[in-house]
């Protein structure tokens, strides 16, 4: 007997996401406190500059430089990253105290500062037919604008939140996050090997380096006792403003490059990309800025962060049936479309669907792989010898 699914196979659960809520329930039961939390904090700290070193190392600043002839996509995909995500969690300021406390708006406009996520960009712009080249070029520009952008945002938008543009937050900043991540693009030429060759074993490494920064920040909540300021009903109001805050952004991001005179597959990379938010990029920022108040400044980023991947997932897969994706890819594509097309076949390693999956990539007119024929069939027979 077959057991129906809890949830519909188009409805995906991060299972790194309940690995997350997982370690905030242990820090809620058994929170580290004293020697332990001092011995976490100092991990933390450590692993946090391990994390920026990693992405350092791996982000390729030549496959970043050679999507400049896109410059107009990609300035569009940083200014809503960076400028309309800033401004609408500026006008968020009106649902506080009603809809929103306090310290639940300080990591509601976080989340607003953080830079875009780069795998899930590619994979639910590939699922879309949409311009995967361009998705790739333009998270790893909003990656490495956001390692300076971010923080300097945090620290004049929150003013207060995060201790202001002080001399020991900048250098905390340079130490922990700057300097580990110019060190890691300066020894990639030399380390990015041995990275590829390792990629699953450092993954779990990147995984279990997030999952002790949260332990270590929500147990600070925890012996600090802030987290009854938190109740079921602000967190279901707070679900609420989130979810208007992605719809809006993807709204704009769709209608605002239609309106720029984009293709549809730079529309569908430019919503993708610009209006994603990095779990992995900002967590680490915010232990970093918010110290002992990180717990309740990384809530939001977590819980947009599965909200954005269950609406994404949907989106795209409905932009795939869309009827310009299909005369697009029966007749090869023009100009942008055309690019995205001929990016499909490349597209399979960012992808996270395997080959044979359904959401697998089509691969483009003429770039199918040449197979070469056995041994001994690519020639004719000479014929008989007369008897």
């Amino acid at each position: 007997m077959n057991r129906r699914p809890l949830l519909p196979s188009w409805l995906p659960v991060d299972g790194y996401v309940l690995a997350l809520l997982g370690t905030v329930g242990l820090a809620a039961l058994l929170p580290a406190s004293g020697a332990a939390a001092t011995a976490a904090e100092s991990a933390a700290t450590g692993v946090v500059a391990l994390l920026f070193f990693l992405y350092g190392a791996r982000l390729s600043t030549r496959e970043a430089l050679d999507g400049l002839r896109h410059w107009r996509l990609h300035l569009t995909v940083l200014g809503a990253t960076f400028l309309v995500f800033p401004l609408l969690g500026l006008a968020a300021r009106g649902l506080v105290p009603g809809i929103l406390t306090p310290q639940l708006y300080g990591g509601f406009l976080f989340l607003c500062l953080v830079p875009s996520t780069i795998q899930s960009s590619i994979a639910f712009t590939s699922i879309a037919r949409g311009n995967v080249p361009a998705a790739i070029c333009a998270g790893s520009f909003s990656s490495l604008a956001g390692i300076v952008l971010t923080p300097l945002l945090a620290a004049a938008l929150l003013g207060g939140d995060t201790g202001g543009l002080s001399a020991d937050a900048v250098l905390r900043i340079v130490l922990q996050l700057l300097a580990p991540f110019l060190l890691g693009q300066v020894l990639r030429r030399w380390v990015a090997g041995f990275l590829v060759r390792h990629k699953k074993v450092l993954g779990y490494v990147d995984r279990g380096s997030i999952l002790l920064v949260v332990y270590t920040a929500f147990s600070q909540g925890m012996v600090a006792g802030i987290w009854h300021l938190v109740t079921p009903g602000r967190l279901a109001l707070l679900l609420a403003a989130e979810a208007v805050l992605l719809a809006l952004m993807l709204a704009l991001t769709w209608y605002g490059a239609g309106r720029l005179g984009f293709g549809r597959a730079d529309r569908i990379a430019i919503q993708f990309a610009g209006s994603k938010k990095s779990l992995a990029a900002g967590l680490p920022m915010a232990s970093v800025l918010f110290g002992a108040h990180a717990s309740l400044a990384v809530l939001p980023l977590m819980l947009f962060h599965q909200m954005q991947l269950m609406v994404c997932a949907v989106l795209a897969k409905r932009r795939a049936r869309d009827p310009e994706a299909t005369d697009g890819q029966t007749a090869g594509g023009e100009g942008a479309d055309g690019a995205a097309a001929d990016g499909q076949a490349d597209a399979g390693a960012a992808r996270t669907a395997a080959p044979g999956h359904p959401d697998a990539p089509v691969p483009a007119p003429g770039r199918h792989p040449r197979t070469r024929p056995a041994p001994g069939r690519d020639r004719i027979a000479p014929p008989a010898p007369p008897r």
